[in-house]
């Protein structure tokens, strides 16, 4: 209707060739896919789907193809999954183990070391073997750079050569690998699925499956012996899937596999030696929850283990003892947040591992918007003994009031650093004697009962429980994934608070000021020669009631343990 018709817009002519007025755009807004990089993404790609949760995986491929991820190659990518540009470049940017070179920029050298700096590999030397490896190598040639915890701590220092592991490692050692060319992990001995079978694995599975064993019987059973999450929380199990089971369908599991906690390997350590314990463990959780599907968010920093995952899935789907593509691996890029369970959830659904605003219990808002059951590597390792041997033989194990057995990576100044099956609620004087007591000349000095986040205790408090709640928590810790590290009388505790700030610094995902802005100020702060204990405590204070997830409102436990029981090396 025009003007003179008495309508309220005039009309426009349509512009000749146009459709509907506007002439039509021969190309999409934005810059455009390079074809020579959309079909080298393509032939990457293969018949792989191209979901939008699937970003991740496919930013490996092109990074382990070519040892970066260029330009060209980014745009190429985010045409083939028909997302923007900027959603690619935003998630590839988030994860350390990603290389992002811009147009006209030098791709980074074919050889990267990475030396791992956290708190037991400094103990160790780690500062002093970066240096002598900048000074021996060519920086054209072989890239040198800082690594957070690599989950080796009982064979520190370690370096890592593309994805081969250089345990104990020298200066001479390393560049020996380097000179060899070998960049594939080694991979153990293991007990693969024919071993396990042969000891009566996967027996209680088909019990189960076939309902000779109830999943009410299993819940009461688990509940009985007091299994709880050993990936630092410590909910119950047995309470965890009747919360899952009170959801309606369709359900979905998945596995936190991403034990970055400085001090921690106790996951790697099973599943280099019994996988399929733990798997069948998954299996019977999944059926007791009827997940429709179980993911596996297993660590970048553990190629040995993935490698183990997708030979003995693939042997389970061959055996008929899961249904192909039930299954699914995903792997991280190097974002210890995403140990943190709704960053991972985040991260298997392709996106950055921001942490989410969540409600009391995380199925309400699982994967994908379905209920979902996540439990850790080792709560589901524990399985088959405790309905097997009975809930009694498990919850008897335990001391000081404390049910069950757990695994502590025990590292730090011992003489026999490594996994150890103790009791919940040993004390770490027990613990330095089952790892072969302190290493020669050094007089243990104190202790962190859970990693970098559980806090600091003095040798002083070598009677303390350790485990969830009790003394432990009156006193400011946790002992969280059971990760141990011994100090000694050689160690400044103000450098080792500096150094386990310094970690969450790097690792925060930045999402909330509390943690991003604070972790940093705290480390600037800290590398004064004299600590300004109200400022400190102040600053602790914001962070751990304002932060977004347990990263923030954790980090400052070192800080004030220090100030609490070491007040006089930093005042």
């Amino acid at each position: 209707m025009t003007m003179a018709d008495g309508g309220g817009e005039m009309e426009r002519p349509p512009i000749p060739g146009g459709r509907g007025g506007r002439k039509a755009r021969p190309t999409p807004r934005g810059r455009q896919a390079d074809p020579a990089a959309l079909e080298e993404v393509r032939a990457l790609l293969g018949d792989r789907p191209r979901g939008r949760d699937l970003l991740i995986e496919h930013l490996h491929l092109i990074q382990d193809a070519r040892g970066h991820i260029s330009a060209a190659h980014l745009r190429a990518l985010a045409a083939e999954l028909r997302l923007s540009q900027a959603e690619v470049y935003e998630v590839a940017t988030f994860y350390a183990h990603f290389d992002l070179v811009k147009e006209g920029a030098m791709p980074p050298p074919a050889t990267t070391i990475r030396v791992c700096d956290s708190l037991t590999c400094a103990l160790k030397g780690a500062e002093a073997l970066r240096g002598a490896l900048e000074a021996g190598t060519d920086p054209a040639e072989v890239r040198v750079v800082r690594a957070p915890c690599m989950g080796r701590c009982a064979v520190a220092p370690v370096a890592e050569v593309g994805h081969a592991h250089v345990d104990h490692a020298t200066p001479e050692a390393v560049l020996e690998v380097v000179a060899s060319g070998v960049r594939s992990p080694e991979i153990p001995d293991y007990a693969g699925l024919d071993d396990y079978r042969a000891g009566g694995g996967y027996g209680l599975l088909a019990r189960v499956r076939s309902g000779a064993v109830a999943v009410e019987d299993l819940i009461a059973t688990l509940s009985d012996a007091g299994l709880r999450g050993l990936g630092g929380a410590g909910f119950p199990a047995g309470r965890k899937w009747q919360i899952v089971r009170g959801f309606d369908g369709p359900r979905l599991m998945t596995v936190n596999g991403d034990e970055g906690e400085p001090g921690t390997f106790k996951d790697r350590y099973w599943l280099e030696r019994d996988p399929h314990r733990f798997l069948e463990g998954m299996l019977i959780a999944a059926h007791a929850v009827a997940a429709e599907r179980v993911y596996i968010y297993m660590r970048d920093e553990y190629p040995a283990v993935l490698a183990i995952l997708a030979r003995e899935i693939a042997a389970l789907e061959a055996a008929g003892l899961t249904a192909p593509g039930f299954v699914e691996v995903r792997r991280g890029a190097g974002a210890y947040i995403c140990g943190e369970e709704s960053a991972m959830l985040e991260s298997i659904e392709g996106k950055r591992g921001l942490p989410r605003h969540k409600p009391p219990y995380i199925a309400e808002v699982g994967l994908f918007g379905r209920p979902t059951l996540n439990h850790n590597v080792e709560t589901l390792f524990w399985i088959r003994d405790i309905v097997e041997k009975g809930a009694n033989w498990f919850a008897g194990q335990g001391m000081n009031g404390s049910k069950g057995f757990r695994s502590w990576s025990v590292s730090g100044r011992v003489r026999e650093p490594g996994v150890i099956v103790a009791p919940a609620g040993v004390t770490v004087r027990d613990l330095i004697a089952r790892a072969g007591g302190m290493e020669e000349g050094h007089v243990f000095k104190a202790y962190l009962p859970g990693g970098a986040s559980g806090g600091i205790l003095p040798a002083a408090m070598d009677d303390v429980a350790l485990d969830f709640g009790g003394r432990l928590a009156e006193l400011g810790c946790f002992v969280g994934s059971h990760a141990v590290v011994i100090l000694s009388d050689k160690d400044d505790m103000r450098e080792v608070a500096i150094n386990l700030l310094k970690f969450f610094e790097d690792e925060s995902c930045g999402q909330c000021t509390p943690c991003r802005v604070g972790c940093e100020k705290a480390v600037r702060l800290m590398e004064r020669e004299r600590w300004d204990a109200g400022l400190l405590e102040e600053l602790c204070a914001a962070m751990a009631d304002a932060s977004i997830c347990g990263l923030g409102q954790a980090a400052p436990n070192p800080i004030r343990s220090v100030l609490r029981f070491f007040r006089e090396e930093v005042a």
